[in-house]
């Protein structure tokens, strides 16, 4: 023991703290230099504009809800600097298990996700006008992701319905707006369910979106990739997720970074809520890695 301690005190102080230096900056020069690629997660969206939104009577924004006005500011943006959208098949194919080369036509872009989660009527009537105002006004059209509870959809159209419907999802997934995907059939904390009780939640889910998009979608890639409900996953719920879908999207505020990624099961996502402003969003964005031969 006195032997140890006589090396260490007569240890260079200078080379311990010059070793320690220099592995932080490795490690910080690799972590900013690692190609990211942003994928921000919304809920629902509100016009602030339209005075017949009742949950904005008289009460403040709810704190996960994203306001019409600010997303059109930020897609915008994405638009007009040459953003690529990525669909959750592009991710994988392209960038997770690198099956195929990325196309020509991206290279010069910036890969981005935008997704949405849960099952709101928003997405119809305020998310996709958005949409195709930005498809008019510049030619191109943006595609996002929506992690859907199909467990709980509108049965049908009406005034009063919170969710959106199946003829809904449809009308998106038909003109190229939607990458329809699996939030799990009734947003259950999956981490908090039994062996039965798990099963069927991310089976059904699969089956039922399958099951409205079916003539839509002959390659089956509705329901192909899940997001956790709440974010919640441990390694039980991934080892039965797997045998399902190609992905699982957490809710951890973090930024994939490539190369980074410890499974398909866990690819990070950016919560956003009304308190990020677009220019907030923009910053964020701008992080993402540029695709070059």
């Amino acid at each position: 023991m006195k032997l140890i301690k006589f090396k260490f005190k007569n240890f260079p102080v200078g080379i311990f703290i010059a070793t320690i230096v220099s592995i932080a900056t490795i490690w910080l020069l690799l972590n900013f230099f690692t190609p990211k690629i942003p994928i921000f997660g919304f809920h629902s969206i509100i016009d602030i504009e339209n005075p017949s939104e009742k949950r904005l009577q008289g009460s403040p924004l709810p704190e996960i809800d994203y306001t019409k006005q600010d997303l059109s500011e930020f897609l915008d943006y994405l638009v007009r600097h040459n953003f690529w959208f990525l669909s959750t098949q592009d991710l994988y194919d392209y960038f997770i298990v690198k099956s195929k080369q990325i196309p020509s036509e991206h290279l010069g872009q910036r890969p981005i996700m935008i997704s949405f989660d849960d099952s709101y009527k928003t997405f119809y009537t305020n998310l996709l006008p958005v949409l195709r105002d930005l498809e008019n006004k510049y030619n191109k059209k943006i595609k996002v992701v929506l992690f859907i509870n199909p467990g709980i959809l509108a049965k049908g159209e009406s005034k009063t319905a919170y969710n959106i419907t199946c003829q809904n999802l449809r009308k998106g997934l038909l003109k190229g707006f939607y990458d329809i995907q699996s939030h799990g059939h009734r947003h259950k904390k999956l981490t908090e369910l039994n062996t039965d009780e798990l099963i069927y939640e991310i089976a059904e889910a699969q089956v039922k979106l399958r099951r409205c998009t079916q003539d839509l979608d002959p390659n089956k890639t509705v329901a192909s990739h899940i997001a956790y409900p709440y974010g919640a996953s441990n390694k039980k719920v991934e080892e039965y997720v797997s045998k399902y879908y190609l992905s699982g999207y957490l809710y951890n505020s973090r930024m994939l970074k490539l190369g980074w990624l410890r499974s398909n099961y866990q690819i990070p996502r950016m919560s956003v809520n009304h308190e990020k402003s677009p220019q907030r969003l923009i910053q964020m964005a701008e992080r993402a890695l540029t695709i070059k031969n």
